[in-house]
């Protein structure tokens, strides 16, 4: 268990935490909300003991190891296998120290902790965490220096998911990812069996992965039971029941200074009047939680094109005359909403790349409306801009006949006020970031927006004022993000890239997740029949079953403890019995993978047999 009780910390003088408190029980998986710049991944600093408090106690479970992702893997040779593998230090210096051991009482020990940490599974493990973030078997044996940033920070991802930590604080997890990657952290985090706390503004995730809701605000904690979406409507409901609470504490000072201003001075009302203003004074004030105004986004408007505005007939694109998408035959009209869905490296961002005017095709042809105009974003232009310049600079370099009121008015519309607007690139947060590079893609009132990963570093207020915005937006959007939440609610039409080709996606969102975990949409599953009650016969037949389950389960659970037990006897590593003691190790993965097995057909009779005895 988690305690956080009575802390406070302050940053040059900023509180951030004034008597905070929470209980976070163990195996609990906790969504981490609240306003950018608060102090949330601060507090993660200070669970960690990186940053000392100034007041009160944070107590970490006994012996609990903490696990978190590093800012990036560094570039080295080192496969993307090897390097999760190494991210379990335990096993790591265990299989060190048994290549050098010669005590045979401590290899003994090493062997045996080894079977208990699952050592002789860790790569199959580390294969699949590293296949559900995106990388193929062939690129799981490539060095790290082959890969971006972006990609090494997956990396740094599976190596913490494969280390397995019993708290597992996560930063935004999802903003290295692509919607199949984020769809298949979501489902692993569900299931992982320590505790989990995740900083995210991804409501898909929080509404998927958790099961309550740790929320910041006013220098406080506060932990909400149930999904991001329960915890919106409790607080929610709570605002209201603060705003009601403090009007009326309003009006009743209202009422009681009004007495005061007219009778303090007059003789005969001046004890009544001394009265009033004591009880003024002792008015607690109630104030509504710091809520933070719908940060809006405000797109210039386009005219309007005849359309479509643009069109591929049989058109191919690639690089260096190698076509990555062929045979495209797509249209685009002015107020289509498209999300662009497919696995990482098939292509959506060299289709966005054509549609944009960035690449040319190969073959086919591309037609698009005469004064079209383009806007793209996509995260690598938040590196692009420049850092000693302020977002004023930057706009006025596009707009320099503009009056400075006009710029600041343009910049205000994107969120970022007088402050940030005079702060260098290099100093605003990545938020701030992302407001400055959508406005600088939008300044033209482009015809067809293209957006890549909008959303990353953006707050959720600011999400629900982007949805807003591509909602009553006149242009046509072509989105590109892990942000399921953001999909659905803002795109109308979905087209699948996928194997060389982009076609229309029939289906809805929800049935494209399903797809990506393999799971069998309750639709398609035929009604089933009132089950007929089984008769004696067919009652014997299935406890003969469940019992001849659990004989081979007790029968390798034997065999299982007396390899075990041969294994720790220090005899079986001298030098002469080497080889016995290797093929014992053989064998001894074996029987586990045979016990596993065993054990799951034998809970498989059981649910049977149980489901007959209760029909």
């Amino acid at each position: 268990m988690l305690r956080i009780e009575d802390i406070s910390f302050s940053i040059e003088g900023r509180p951030l935490f004034e008597r905070a408190s929470a209980v976070i029980p163990t195996g609990h998986k906790v969504g981490f909300v609240g306003r950018n710049g608060t102090g949330k991944t601060t507090l993660f600093r200070l669970i960690r003991g990186e940053l000392p408090l100034e007041g009160g106690e944070i107590r970490r479970p006994k012996g609990a190891r903490l696990g978190g992702v590093a800012q990036e893997v560094p570039g080295t040779e080192i496969s993307l296998l090897d390097t999760v593998l190494k991210a379990d230090a335990e096993r790591d210096a265990l299989l060190a120290e048994a290549e050098i051991a010669t005590d045979p009482n401590r290899i003994a020990e090493i062997q045996s902790r080894l079977a208990d940490i699952d050592a002789w599974s860790a790569e199959a493990r580390a294969a699949t965490i590293l296949k559900g973030l995106g990388f193929s078997e062939a690129e799981q044996a490539m060095p790290c220096s082959a890969f971006s940033g972006g990609w090494r920070m997956r990396v740094a991802l599976a190596g913490v998911l494969f280390s397995a930590p019993d708290l597992l604080l996560l930063d935004e997890p999802t903003n290295y990812l692509d919607l199949e990657g984020a769809v298949w952290l979501e489902n692993y985090l569900a299931k992982y069996p320590h505790t989990v706390i995740t900083i995210s503004h991804d409501r898909g995730l929080l509404n998927r992965a958790v099961t309550s809701i740790l929320h910041l605000e006013d220098r406080a904690l506060k932990l909400y039971q149930g999904t991001y979406d329960t915890f919106a409507e409790t607080r929610a409901a709570r605002l209201a029941v603060a705003e009601a609470e403090a009007k009326k504490q309003e009006a009743r000072r209202a009422h009681l200074q009004s007495f005061v201003d007219r009778f303090r001075y007059k003789a005969s009302k001046a004890v009544q009047a001394q009265s009033r203003l004591k009880m003024i004074a002792r008015m607690t004030p109630i104030t509504t939680p710091q809520e933070a105004a719908l940060k809006k986004f405000s797109f210039p408007e386009p005219e309007t094109l005849s359309p479509p505005i643009v069109a591929l007939d049989g058109a191919s694109v690639g690089y260096d005359d190698k076509p990555v998408l062929k045979q495209l035959n797509l249209r685009i009209d002015q107020d289509d909403r498209i999300a662009l869905l497919g696995k990482n490296g098939e292509g959506k961002s060299t289709l966005s790349k054509l549609i944009s005017g960035k690449l040319p095709t190969l073959s086919g042809k591309m037609t698009t409306a005469r004064k079209l105009r383009v806007g793209y974003f996509a995260q690598h232009q938040l590196d692009e801009l420049n850092a000693d310049e302020t977002p004023l600079e930057h706009i006025r370099r596009e707009r320099p006949d503009d009056a400075p009121s006009k710029l600041r008015s343009r910049l205000a519309g994107f969120g970022i006020g007088a402050e940030q607007a005079d702060t260098t690139a290099a100093k605003l947060s990545g938020g701030q970031k992302a407001r400055l590079s959508l406005l600088l893609a939008t300044l033209d009132a482009p015809h067809l927006l293209i957006l890549d990963e909008p959303t990353n570093h953006l707050d959720m207020e600011s999400r629900e004022g982007l949805v807003e915005a591509l909602t009553a937006y006149s242009g046509a959007v072509v989105l590109v993000s892990h942000d399921m939440h953001l999909l659905s609610l803002v795109a109308d039409r979905l087209w699948l890239v996928n194997d060389g080709r982009v076609a229309p996606y029939e289906d809805d969102l929800e049935a494209y997740r399903r797809l990506l975990l393999d799971v069998a949409p309750e639709k398609a599953r035929p009604s089933k029949p009132k089950p007929k009650k089984p008769s004696r016969a067919e009652i014997a037949e299935l406890r003969q079953a469940a019992s001849t389950a659990e004989a081979r389960v007790d029968k390798l659970t034997s065999i299982r403890e007396t390899m075990a037990a041969k294994l720790a006897d220090p005899s079986m590593y001298e030098p002469d019995r080497m080889t016995e003691t290797e093929q014992l190790q053989m064998k001894f993965a074996e029987v586990e993978d045979g016990l596993e097995r065993a054990e799951a057909l034998w809970m498989k009779a059981m649910e049977r047999l149980e489901v007959a005895l209760n029909t």
